[in-house]
């Protein structure tokens, strides 16, 4: 009979082989190992010039925090690194001058603490609150741009926001070429006034000899001195007279 023809079994059946084996691999084969936490020291690292940005969020001890907070947060953070020819073209002084405090608020300033991409940074409302803002406004960052092309502004200096180390939730990385520089730190400040000028205190000229003689005659001085000579005339007089009566 045909229905006893076992290749017409064999092919009847193939379909469900086929499914049945295709199953039994799907469910041997491991599963996907689960992604590890994100680790900004290592994205960092991978990117190969940012050491000085990874040093100070060392000595601040700021990875930390963010280390901790990464896998909890729902939120995310945003995080703009500069390079290292950043920090180079830097003014001498100009983060060794800073106390440990400040440089906290620093690295605080490059990081927001929420997640966004380049085009979350084109619509958002500005200023961005960072991780140093105290404050509303206080420690902000700008941002404008055309595009794909973002600019972020400190007050102090704008930058473009040139490659995405990372853009994935929760943690955005973005490389910087310039240190954003806050306001509130390398803003210009207002001059000290400066301090008024001491009175001088005029010396007195000393008069010379002549002046302090002729300053010193009085008056009844000058009255005496033309009375003596009237006398002294009329004893001369006088004596004319009597010399003249005698000869006559």
């Amino acid at each position: 009979m045909a229905s006893n023809n076992p290749a017409l079994i064999l092919l009847t059946l193939t379909p469900f082989l086929f499914l049945l084996i295709t199953q039994t691999r799907a469910q041997s084969a491991p599963a996907p190992a689960p992604s590890g936490p994100v680790n900004l020291t290592a994205i960092l690292e991978k990117g190969g010039q940012y050491t000085t940005f990874i040093r100070l969020l060392e000595e601040t001890q700021q990875i930390t925090q963010i280390q901790s907070q990464l896998n909890s947060t729902t939120e995310g953070f945003t995080v703009f690194a500069p390079t290292d020819n950043a920090f180079q073209n830097l003014k001498s002084g100009a983060i060794n001058d800073l106390t440990d405090d400040e440089k906290v608020k620093l690295i605080l300033y490059h990081i927001t603490p929420k997640y966004y991409t380049v085009s979350d940074l084109l619509t958002v409302s500005n200023p961005v609150r960072t991780q140093a803002s105290e404050s509303e406004g206080s420690w902000g960052l700008n941002f404008t741009g055309q595009g794909n092309q973002v600019n972020v502004s400190t007050g102090v200096v704008v930058t473009p926001i040139n490659n995405a180390l990372r853009q994935q939730f929760p943690l955005a990385v973005y490389q910087v070429d310039k240190v954003l520089l806050p306001l509130e730190l390398f803003g210009a400040k207002s001059p000290k006034s400066a301090p008024s000028p001491k009175s001088s205190k005029t010396t007195p000229e000393i008069p010379s000899p002549a002046t302090n003689a002729d300053s010193a005659k009085s008056p009844a001085d000058s009255k005496n001195g033309g009375a003596r000579m009237n006398v002294g005339l009329g004893i001369v007089v006088g004596l004319g007279l009597i010399c003249m009566g005698a000869l006559s």
